[in-house]
């Protein structure tokens, strides 16, 4: 099946947010297989929340040796847009856009308070089956990256999804202060964001949503704690819609060379990030998948109506 027919399948069957492409910032380079030929892109976030991404993706391109300019628009993007379109029933990113390349993600943290009578995330697990109502979460706003992680655990645990009792709030600063107020008995959001109050012994860490511990934090992953969930609040590089093929396949490349490079890797070191570069018509097939994930998850909340139901899904990259 020629690729343009196998993309129009999947738009067919899934749904993923979409973002404006704007011009700015650019890279560009002697494509290795062409000579003579030269490939630009103009990299920017669709929002402002990518913008430290896309300034990552733009630097360690120029540390590879693209040079700025105009050219093919390259937009980053996110989970936190596919799951917004969801609940606005807005376009798709696989509608309006061309997927080119999985970047890297942000590792959640499930925190209590210090004082927390939940001693480790089994006891928490334990509360938030038996009573999921009174178990009060909070986190980014409502279908955010963190409400979808409480509703794959609730899931997971085999609690009532649609009981989980979640307060979303605009910042982590606000969801910090929550959680330590007693305003919330758990919260979940991007480790960097709870870096400090785990240094500074104000909240404990019950579990980390990758697939692998963290090694300065001292929690096992939701699969150690029989959750088989692997989750990360991720981000990709789309194309426009109806991109060229061989325009698509330049940049796919330039995505490919970037996330490999030393650069990228010490700027996602710096930052906080997990790398988890992925590329090309496998990047599409997983993005389908994490659609299908994002969907049933809001669902499960009682965010929109879908009946799709799946485990670890797209994020899942242990075959769970």
């Amino acid at each position: 099946m020629r690729r343009r027919r196998f993309l129009a399948c999947l738009l067919a069957t899934s749904g993923i947010a979409a973002v404006p492409l704007a011009a700015g910032c650019g890279t560009q380079r002697v494509a290795g297989r062409m000579p003579g030929l030269r490939a630009r892109f103009s990299i920017n976030p669709a929002a402002r929340r990518w913008s430290h991404v896309g300034q990552a993706l733009v630097g360690a391109a120029r540390a590879a040796g693209y040079e700025t300019g105009a050219g093919t628009k390259v937009t980053v993007s996110g989970l936190a847009a596919m799951a917004a379109a969801e609940l606005n029933q807005g376009q798709t990113l696989l509608d309006a856009a061309t997927p080119l390349a999985r970047l890297a993600g942000d590792v959640e943290v499930v925190v209590v308070p210090d004082n927390s009578r939940f001693k480790d995330f089994d006891d928490f697990a334990a509360h938030l089956v038996a009573r999921p109502g009174e178990t009060l979460l909070a986190g980014g706003p409502q279908g955010d990256p963190d409400h979808l992680l409480f509703g794959l655990i609730a899931k997971g645990i085999g609690a009532d999804t649609r009981q989980v009792d979640y307060t979303g709030y605009p910042s982590s600063r606000e969801a910090v202060a929550a959680l330590l107020s007693g305003q919330a008995a758990a919260a979940a959001g991007a480790l960097a964001d709870w870096r400090e109050s785990l240094g500074a012994g104000r909240v404990r860490a019950l579990a980390v949503s990758c697939a692998h511990r963290v090694p300065e934090v001292d929690a096992p992953t939701l699969l150690e704690s029989g959750v088989r969930v692997d989750f990360a609040d991720w981000t990709a590089a789309f194309g426009p819609g109806g991109m060229p093929d061989d325009a698509r396949e330049a940049a796919v490349r330039m995505c490919e060379e970037v996330t490999s490079s030393t650069g990228w890797l010490a700027a996602c070191r710096a930052a906080g990030w997990v790398s988890i570069p992925l590329s090309g018509d496998d990047f599409v097939l997983w993005l389908a998948a994490e659609a299908g994930r994002t969907r049933a998850v809001l669902g499960d909340l009682g965010l929109v109506d879908s009946v799709r139901a799946t485990t670890c899904g797209g994020s899942c990259g242990n075959g769970h």
